[in-house]
């Protein structure tokens, strides 16, 4: 990056530990469509902080998704002790481009559809309804209950544990492992031992499954893989396994949060909600996806050669950070009623997802497993409120998440 082309763009430090997502996307706003943004290390990426100009940046051909295009990681500026380099440095759909990322998205495409989602509803069903009979059981010295621990937690970590074969001894360090990587508050230490635990957990996995094959995705990965010319190297299989268990539950886990969240504090909201059907449920979600949405900053695409956005010219191989967060209140998409949650609200296009070729595979997961949590929550305890100031609850150490760390609530 030149000198000059730094000196004509707002720089803005992100909070690392992610104590005011909307505010800081909202100054983010108004520094401009386009600014710098520092991240833990002295690292300074680009953001773009318009709905518009995401959506299109997104669906940019000249922008890579590959991190061995970043010019921080070519440098040696970015190593593998940083933070964040869990989220990065991994080998699969999300960080690869053209026939390589087809490659890898074709195997998941072929075993995760929407049809296979839609059979888990039973199964769903019965998790649900098993966790809420045990949340009394939970309840604290004041009779609270911990909804993010005891129910938006286990509920998409026993779904995509089941759909990926993890045995049920293995999930609390599974949990540990992906807590640790949507973390921004990690030492060096703890991503070196992150990194090697999860390759270690992982490899384990295919190993386990390859010897006792099972109706699960990692077991289907691994046939296709068998019978497929073009299959998946060990690291490339691994790192597909664990992008569909963070992916997974971390971001269905947040949405839970958040739109329990949204209702409890929104009560004219929940009566609309409580007097419609399924259909009103999916609006519920669609704004919460919208208004509150579960991903703060994902990182990053890379252009293969200088782009200009919004008048500002982006030099090759400099990291661009997508605020899906903070997009979902731009007003220029969402009207001077951004800041508003409101399930009336007509259907407006979200990045809640992402978008363009890499938009997440998980989508029609995550949506079945909200649409079915929060109406079963609300229908079992029909008195539920906050236990807690709602400004109060501390938020996920973490500029990804987007989310509270407790959601302490009296069931009746």
């Amino acid at each position: 990056m030149t000198d000059s082309v730094a000196a004509q763009v707002p720089v803005m430090h992100l909070d690392p530990m992610g104590t005011d997502h909307h505010g800081e996307s909202a100054r983010m706003r108004e520094l401009g469509p386009v600014i710098r943004v520092v991240l833990p290390g002295d690292v300074t990426v680009w953001a773009v902080t318009d709905h518009a100009l995401l959506a299109d940046l997104v669906t940019d051909s000249r922008v890579s998704k590959d991190w061995r295009n970043w010019n921080a990681i070519k440098s040696g500026e970015v190593t593998d002790e940083w933070p964040l380099v869990g989220m990065i440095k991994v080998t699969n759909m999300v960080t690869s481009d053209g026939e390589v990322h087809q490659r890898l998205r074709r195997p998941v495409t072929r075993t995760f559809t929407r049809g296979r989602v839609e059979q888990l509803r039973p199964r769903l069903n019965e998790i649900v309804s098993a966790l809420l009979d045990d949340l009394p059981n939970h309840a604290a010295a004041d009779g609270s209950v911990d909804l993010r621990t005891h129910y938006a937690y286990p509920v998409p970590m026993q779904m995509i544990c089941e759909l990926t074969g993890v045995p049920v001894d293995w999930r609390p360090r599974l949990r540990e492992l992906v807590d640790s990587i949507f973390r921004t508050n990690t030492t060096a230490e703890e991503v070196v031992a992150t990194q090697r635990d999860r390759h270690e957990l992982l490899n384990r996995l295919v190993d386990l499954r390859r010897e006792e094959p099972g109706a699960d995705l990692t077991s289907a990965l691994i046939e296709i893989g068998e019978q497929d010319q073009e299959k998946l190297t060990q690291e490339e299989l691994i790192d597909t396994i664990w992008l569909l268990l963070t992916a997974g539950h971390e971001t269905t886990l947040s949405l839970i949060v958040n739109g329990v969240r949204a209702m409890l504090t929104h009560p004219d909201q929940l009566e609309m909600a409580r007097s419609g059907g399924a259909e009103v449920w999916a609006r519920v979600v669609e704004e919460t996806l919208r208004w509150d949405a579960p991903i703060g900053n994902f990182p990053a695409r890379y252009p293969f050669e200088d782009i200009e956005i919004a008048g500002v010219r982006i030099p090759k191989g400099e990291a661009i950070l997508a605020p899906y967060s903070g997009v979902g209140r731009d007003p220029a998409q969402h009207g001077a009623e951004a800041d508003t949650f409101d399930i009336t609200r007509p259907a407006v296009k979200h990045l809640a997802f992402g978008g363009g070729p890499h938009i997440c595979l998980g989508a029609h997961l995550a949506r079945l497993e909200a649409q079915v949590a929060l109406p079963a929550l609300f229908e079992r305890y029909p008195d539920v409120r906050l236990a807690a100031d709602a400004a109060t609850l501390p938020p996920v150490p973490s500029f990804f998440s987007n989310s509270a760390a407790l959601l302490p609530v009296h069931l009746s």
